[in-house]
């Protein structure tokens, strides 16, 4: 059986990417509704002009504020890490290469692993085991 996964993100980042999902879904509600989140944070006279602006766009307004979270999720969230599990053995990490294998170069690692197994399987039927 061979097995690729993404590596997980730190519990610190994925916590901030949450809380980023939950900052635009209420920035697209109060775009919406028309309520203005600065005068509810106190900087109502900070974000008079920005949130004038966001109001009198709204599409605009909620297409940006969706794509900049979406982008700041994603950026906490990715590793960049890849892990290859042969039979549960780790035989390819990004994070100790620090690139991904290519296709032939994969397929080299899983033939080898195979030919390993075949081996083993050869010593442990001639010894009896």
């Amino acid at each position: 059986m061979v097995e690729g996964s993404g590596y997980p993100p730190p519990p610190q980042k994925k916590f901030l990417a949450q809380v980023a999902a939950v900052l635009k879904f209420l920035l697209l509600g109060c775009i919406i509704m028309g309520i203005n989140p600065f005068d509810q944070i106190g900087f109502g006279h900070i974000g008079a002009s920005v949130w004038n602006w966001m109001f009198t766009n709204k599409i605009y307004a909620a297409l940006m504020s969706f794509f900049i979270f979406n982008f700041i999720e994603n950026t906490l969230i990715s590793t960049g890490a890849f892990e290859i599990f042969f039979n549960d053995v780790p035989v390819w990490s990004k994070l100790q290469t620090g690139r991904v294998p290519s296709p032939p170069e994969l397929l080299q690692i899983i033939d080898n692993n195979l030919k390993l197994m075949r081996n083993e399987d050869d010593l442990s039927s001639q010894l009896g085991l």
